[in-house]
């Protein structure tokens, strides 16, 4: 961080001292001027040098220039090579999506059309595709082609509007290959299909689909011409994640080819892109690249094909290594050089580059011959007055040499100095020695910055060495406080007394040192530098008061206050990184704290929770530092190993963030976003209804009143009891017997008729689940029903939590739900305990998984890289059986085992929870040391956790009253011990 130290106006420093030279330069004698000979010593050896120098380069020009050449072709290498991988990179990744699509595993042509804007979005995001297609095991087809050119779409006599081309074949209802062109405008609106006859193409017989047929990643074909587009590509192909099918996509390259003219260093150059098998892939001249071969299609040439004699050497005769390799081709000496490229599909690339050699080297030969006569002429002149002064006063300049050399290692403990007569040089043995001095100072105001990490002491080092830098009487730093301005004392020195506040009463400008002068009570003015920020914000003043005998005048004046101003800007450059650093932890602690109080405010039920479980965990991690005994005498954390600690307690449980309300809010079987019994109970009205108006009919048909009365009173008296055994069902209080799951069956297997279309009014993606059946009205429905639509699948949303997942890169170990939500009615009611199915219990565990993917996904420093593990380990168990990684004992340290018990226990005495009711002390203190006993939480820090009162301070802080009761720590203890 560079900052930017401005001192005040030259006002500021007055010297109210005599005028005379300072003391620190007097004493230096007069002598030989020595400027003429140091001028002409340093102008021979220069020239000297200089005629060695260019005789040798002119010696060696060629082999520096061909090396310089070698060196540029490999970086010329290197930037094709990730261009081509920019090229090639992104459509692999879309194969890689698209190889888990759904119509990998499609049977009918409209399945797969049905994923056509999936493959159209792919060709859009990816300009280098020519088309995508998917082959079968059977030996259907399916091709997705942009018409982007009039020549394509005049190709296949493309309708008006024609933005994509669908190319099919299909097996009909007789057994045989059906070909079809369907044209899509670019909204893949249907604007013509034709039935294509005599489009018959077998992809089981493609390079393509054989070697990418059962492959775990994708394949690439060589590079060729596209038969369709005429242009140069390669093609990638991968099987389906699941199933036979192979999908495939034409990627071009010929973007290669303006990149490859870019190469050429001269107007002669020639460069080409080739394989092993000297196939040209990219050449400038794209006409030269595509030939006619018998059958009339476009391929590739050869390089002897392309008829540049020179790339024909190079490639028959490749140069060892990076250096160019001379060719003598019809006469005319050529400098070949070669760089490997990205390999195409187990075909190892490289481009070829020749330069003639008379334009390689011509300017670097004509430049060194101009400078080889300049250096002769001058040394000639020069040769011999330069020998006889450079022996009589290089002695002590080489003294004075070898004295900065040891400098220039670190070597600060040896004296700088040399016996001369010269006065420039006795001179220049006093300016080192000041210079030397003040390097040192710098040192240990380095040594001060460093090592001080607090603001104030950070302050009092650095005084104390800027003091002892300027020889000065004493000193004090003044910082600006942000509110009201005022300068308040920072540090100062042992000498002098300072003011706490320092009044400067409106001074500016040449004002303020006298109005320094009067708070400290000086009689002679000091020195005050004012401190700024890089935005020349007043950070504060320092304040020195100089010696008696610190007198300067004139330039002496100025070069002192110059120094004080630069040597100073230490105080300011620590002054703000210390305030910058600190302000930038209170902005991150806030924001922690903030996502943390916007988790709990997202569930009324919940509120609270980010913020217990730190204070907890923290209280309890104190206790572990401060135990002096036990298992854990011998355990400390520094303070940025508790902070990690601390930042990783107040966001364990940020991945809830995007845990559904619904499910985390789940107070009965039935809710979902409302509680569903109000449309149970609306079905029974309708079945009490209908035996009302069953009645009224019997009754208008000349039945039985009484017998039809009593009939209509027991089945209401039915309906009553049946209800309100669903409803107790759906509050799920009590644990569910297997007997009353199959009365929910019977229950369930009423019918009442509907007479109103179920599929209006509904989102797109509930009518998706209905499927395609429709039902005549009107229709029988149960009363409690597990419906298909009730079930939502993952879809591409199917999070990587499985062991044997490829894409599960965080080490999780979680046994997922076939589908992501399942909403039938029986099938919520039968929940044995609780209010949650096993799909939305893993949606309530996934938010684990979420807190390390948010955390890991973030650019920690350094000192915060353990804050992902800490916070998303707090629900493993030390047998490792808890989730998500299944992590045991041997991978969570004491700060994952304090967030596993800190965690639980807050769980157990919150009393904002809609599914439970709030434990008490002992009942919490009773499960946590059960889950001691059979090996889920560390025994040790439970006993901890209990011996030292952490649980007490806690629940009288945030428990109900109610809920402390009367707790034997001892024996809770003696459990613990086995006893």
């Amino acid at each position: 961080m560079m900052l930017k130290l401005d001192s005040l106006s030259s006002g500021w420093f007055r010297a109210p001292w005599p005028r005379k030279r300072p003391a620190s330069t007097q004493g230096a004698g007069k002598g030989i001027s020595v400027q003429l000979s140091i001028a002409l010593a340093i102008l021979c050896s220069t020239l000297l040098l200089g005629g060695v120098l260019a005789w040798q380069n002119y010696r060696s020009v060629e082999q520096i220039m061909l090396s310089a050449a070698g060196e540029s072709v490999r970086h010329l290498g290197k930037t094709l090579t990730e261009r081509t991988r920019r090229l090639i990179e992104p459509p692999r990744n879309v194969i890689h999506l698209l190889a888990y699509s759904p119509i990998m595993q499609a049977d009918t042509l409209q399945q797969r059309l049905d994923r056509l804007p999936q493959l159209v979005e792919s060709l859009n995001a990816n300009e280098v595709l020519s088309a995508i297609y998917v082959g079968y095991p059977n030996g259907e087809f399916m091709l997705v082609r942009e018409l982007f050119s009039p020549a394509l779409k005049a190709r296949f006599s493309a309708p008006s509007g024609t933005e994509f081309l669908v190319q099919t074949v299909t097996v009909d209802q007789h057994g045989a290959m059906a070909g079809a062109w369907r044209f899509y405008d670019p909204q893949l609106k249907l604007l013509e299909a034709r039935e294509k006859a005599d489009y018959q193409f077998d992809p089981r017989t493609r390079p393509w689909f054989t070697q990418a047929m059962g492959q775990p990643d994708s394949v690439m074909i060589k590079p060729y011409v596209f038969f369709t587009t005429g242009q140069a590509g390669v093609t990638l192909a991968r099987g389906g994640a699941t199933g036979q099918a192979v999908i495939g996509m034409d990627v071009a390259i010929d973007d290669l080819d303006s990149e490859l003219a870019d190469l050429r260093t001269t107007e002669s150059s020639e460069a080409a892109l080739i394989g092993s098998d000297g196939v040209v892939i990219a050449y400038p001249d794209t006409q030269r690249l595509r030939l006619a071969n018998g059958a009339g299609d476009v391929r590739l040439p050869h390089i002897d094909e392309l008829g540049s004699p020179s790339l024909s050497s190079v490639f028959r005769n490749p140069p060892a290594g990076n250096t160019p390799q001379l060719y003598h081709v019809d006469g005319q000496e050529w400098y070949g050089m070669r760089a490997p490229l990205l390999s195409f599909a187990d075909n190892e690339s490289h481009v070829l580059i020749a330069v003639p050699a008379r334009e390689l080297l011509h300017d670097a030969r004509q430049a060194f011959i101009r400078e080889i006569l300049w250096v002769a002429v001058l040394t000639l002149l020069l040769l011999a007055a330069g020998w006889a002064l450079s022996r009589r006063f290089s002695r002590p300049l080489r003294v004075l040499a070898d004295q900065l050399r040891a400098r220039s290692d670190f070597d600060f403990s040896s004296a700088i100095g040399v016996s001369s007569s010269i006065t420039e040089v006795r001179e220049l043995n006093h300016v080192l020695g000041r210079m030397s001095r003040t390097i040192h100072d710098f040192q240990a105001i380095a040594l001060a910055l460093n090592h001080e990490t607090q603001l104030d002491h950070m302050l009092d080092a650095v005084l104390e060495k800027l003091v002892d830098a300027f020889e000065v009487e004493g000193g004090a730093i003044y910082l600006t406080e942000d509110d009201s301005g005022a300068l308040r004392l920072a540090t100062r020195s042992s000498n002098g007394a300072y003011p706490a506040e320092l009044e400067l009463n409106g001074a500016s400008g040449r004002d303020v040192p006298a109005a320094v002068a009067k708070a400290l009570g000086m009689q002679n003015h000091p020195l005050c530098v004012q401190l700024k920020d890089r935005n020349h914000d007043g950070l504060g003043m320092l304040v020195l008061r100089l010696k008696d005998e610190q007198q300067y005048t004139g330039e002496a004046q100025r070069a002192f206050q110059r120094f004080v101003q630069e040597l100073s800007g230490a105080a300011a450059v620590a002054i703000e990184t210390r305030q910058l650093i600190e302000a930038q932890q209170r902005l991150l602690d806030a924001i922690i704290k903030l996502l943390a109080n916007a988790i709990d405010a997202k569930s009324p039920y919940t509120g609270g929770h980010c913020e217990r479980v730190p204070l907890l965990a923290d209280a309890l991690m104190n206790q572990v530092i401060a135990a002096d005994q036990g298992p854990y005498a011998e355990f400390h954390m520094s303070e940025a190993e508790l902070y990690e600690f601390r930042i990783a307690a107040w966001l364990h449980d940020c991945g809830k963030i995007s845990s559904p309300e619904s499910v985390m809010d789940k107070a009965t079987k039935l809710e979902t976003q409302y509680n569903r019994i109000h449309e149970i109970r609306m079905r029974f009205e309708v079945l009490w209804r209908d035996a009302a108006i069953a009645y009224w009919e019997g009754l208008a048909g000349g039945g039985d009143p009484h017998a039809l009365r009593q009939t209509l009173q027991q089945q209401q008296a039915q309906l009553q009891e049946e209800f309100a055994f669903v409803a107790n069902a759906n509050i799920g209080g009590e644990y569910m017997e297997s007997g009353d799951i199959d009365r929910l069956g019977r229950i369930g297997a009423r019918r009442w008729w509907r007479h109103f279309d179920n599929r209006l009014g509904l989102a797109r993606h509930e009518i998706a689940r209905l499927g395609d059946t429709v039902q005549a009205l009107p229709a029988q429905e149960y009363l409690l029903a597990d419906r298909p639509d009730h079930v939502v699948p993952w879809g591409d949303r199917k999070p990587h939590v499985d062991k044997d997942d490829p894409n599960n890169v965080w080490g999780f170990d979680m046994r997922i739900p076939a589908n992501a939500y399942n909403y039938g009615e029986l099938y919520n009611l039968s929940i044995r305990r609780g209010t949650l199915t096993a799909e939305e219990r893993f949606k309530i565990n996934e938010h684990i998984v979420q807190t390390i993917i948010m955390l890991n996904s973030l650019p920690l420093p350094s000192h915060l890289k353990r804050v992902p593990h800490i916070a998303g380990t707090h629900h493993e168990k030390m047998d490792g059986t808890g989730y998500p990684c299944r992590l045991g004992k041997d991978e969570l340290g004491i700060p994952e085992r304090v967030m596993m018990i800190a965690d639980i226990f807050e769980a157990l005495t919150a009393a904002d929870r809609p599914y439970k009711a709030p434990k008490t002390l002992s009942e919490s203190i009773g499960i946590l040391t059960a889950m001691a006993q059979s090996g889920h939480i560390d025994p040790d820090l439970f006993r901890l956790f209990l011996s030292s009162g952490a649980y007490l301070a806690y629940s009288q802080q945030f428990l109900d009253p109610a809920q402390i009761d009367d707790v034997d720590v001892q024996a809770y203890l003696d459990r613990l011990d086995g006893r």
